[in-house]
């Protein structure tokens, strides 16, 4: 069958009240349906696959890096009796002061109390005051203004009360 005699077909069949109509002929074909609306299924672009992901599972807490580990223990070797450390719980910029005009949180010598902040840590964009664990006397003070810190770096040596 071909194009022409498809088309007088559908010409034929649009002028009754047949609503289907099939045909077949040496190996060939044809199915007219009247009246049913045909879905219209979009071409749709394939999908990027991507590789699977091995899930396993995190510690708790990210163990510090290397170099911060090493500069800990230089430094728990060199403390005194009832002597701790004040460490960076986060990765940031460390402040002592809340702004560059006002006084640091804390002094060399000063006497502090447990939950008395003593720093900021900036970290995306977000000031997060660090606070003392132990009431105490600030012993040293373990990094420069405006410098960036690791997760677990000594800031602070304070003496315990």
């Amino acid at each position: 069958m071909n194009v022409k005699e498809i088309k007088d077909l559908v010409k034929i069949l649009d002028g009754t009240d047949i609503t289907e109509f099939t045909y077949e002929s040496e190996g060939s074909k044809i199915a007219i349906k009247k009246g049913a609306s045909v879905p219209h299924i979009p071409h749709q672009a394939p999908l990027m696959q991507y590789p699977p992901v091995n899930m396993t599972a995190l510690p708790a807490s990210a163990p510090p890096a290397p170099q911060a580990n090493q500069a800990n223990e230089d430094i728990n070797e060199g403390l005194g009796p009832n002597q701790v450390l004040i460490i960076a719980p986060m990765v940031g910029t460390f402040y002592r002061a809340p702004s560059p005009e006002s006084e640091p949180y804390v002094q060399v010598g000063e006497i502090i109390e447990a939950g008395q902040v003593v720093c900021i840590i900036e970290a995306m964009k977000l000031m997060n005051e660090i606070e003392s664990e132990w009431d105490g006397k600030i012993v040293q003070v373990l990094v420069e203004n405006a410098q960036p810190v690791e997760y677990g770096q000594p800031l602070f040596v304070l003496e315990k009360i």
